[in-house]
């Protein structure tokens, strides 16, 4: 339920609305605009008077909300969640951030010198794997523990804010300083694990599941918004579909209906999407221009002996590119 407050309403009365919906036990999550202060009630509101609230003089109006997911709807938080990285890095609300780097964290001289490479050409969050999840289990699984090191001195060298995946809730304390945790396509449903992530005051970076459809993405980033983390950011990198001309198939009608659904940033991953180097460029000016809030993109100083998807790997050369191609579409859709 919604509760749409009157502009200047009268504090006291405010106040003792508030009580009353408190012992009522709902949750209310208050979202204060420039015209009007939103109320999202979050629990059993079943049995609620909505006549009554309505008729309260400091009330604009009430609505009910069908959709399952509450936190994370745009009823209920009609402003763009930003989400502070600090140093002038913010996602979302209009703001544009480019997430760069290898699949995998493979040595010190690697990860160092893509970062160095990626910072210049206009990134401004650093992407790398430690813990890797692999379809076949002989495949290369990450450094682990060692990777996190490695990207934490990147991080040092660089100044630049890290995002790399968790596998599993009994790894949380070794991501400590990761800036932004990302939670793979494989793990959008590991619901034990979105709970405790839910525990944590730090951002949360919610991939698509392979066959995940919008809602159940929204669902899953309700999981942890339940539990208090409020700093959710999703990501489209495609689902599984028929056509394997593609890794995957890229949904970029994802973004403007999230943009509907949703005040949570969304970012586009064209590497996982395609799984095809030559069309991260294309597919990245198309996200730039549907209205994405940023990019993550696979970048290797030797795609050809990546240890994991070197195919979908942009060399910095060609990432320099990608990104002075973005900047031009942007600047043009300001201008329309």
């Amino acid at each position: 339920m919604i509760v749409i407050l009157k502009k200047n309403a009268e504090e006291q009365k405010v106040d003792v609305l508030r009580q009353w919906l408190i012992n009522q036990e709902v949750d209310i999550h208050e979202s204060i605009g420039e015209y009007q202060t939103i109320w999202g009630l979050v629990g059993d509101t079943s049995k609620i008077d909505t006549d009554l609230i309505e008729g309260l003089d400091i009330v604009e109006g009430v609505r009910r909300v069908s959709e399952p997911y509450k936190q994370a709807n745009r009823k209920f938080h009609p402003d763009d969640t930003v989400i502070d990285l600090g140093n002038g890095i913010k996602i979302g609300g209009g703001s544009f951030q480019i997430m760069a780097g290898p699949c995998s964290v493979e040595s010190r001289e690697q990860i160092i010198e893509i970062a160095k490479a990626v910072k210049k050409s206009g990134a401004n969050i650093l992407r790398g794997g430690a813990f890797k999840p692999r379809t076949s289990p002989y495949a290369f699984q990450g450094m682990r523990a060692e990777g996190l090191e490695l990207l934490m001195e990147a991080k040092k060298e660089t100044g630049m804010p890290i995002v790399t995946e968790i596998m599993d809730a009994s790894h949380i304390d070794l991501f400590e300083n990761v800036d932004i945790i990302q939670v793979g396509a494989r793990n959008m449903q590991n619901f034990e694990l979105l709970k405790e992530l839910g525990k944590l005051d730090k951002p949360i970076f919610l991939k698509r599941g392979l066959s995940g459809t919008l809602q159940e993405l929204l669902m899953s980033a309700e999981y942890i918004m339940a539990g208090g983390n409020t700093k959710v950011i999703l990501c489209e990198r495609g689902i599984r579909t028929f056509e394997t001309a593609t890794r995957n198939t890229l949904d970029l009608s994802a973004v403007p209906l999230l943009k509907e659904k949703t005040h949570l940033p969304v970012i586009i991953d064209p590497s996982h999407a395609s799984g095809i180097a030559r069309l991260v460029k294309p597919m990245s000016y198309a996200a730039a221009a549907c209205g994405a809030d940023g990019l993550m993109i696979e970048v290797h100083n030797n795609p050809a002996k990546a240890l994991c998807d070197g195919p979908q790997a942009l060399t910095p050369e060609q990432f320099d590119e990608v990104c002075r191609g973005v900047e031009k579409i942007r600047n043009a859709i300001k201008e329309d």
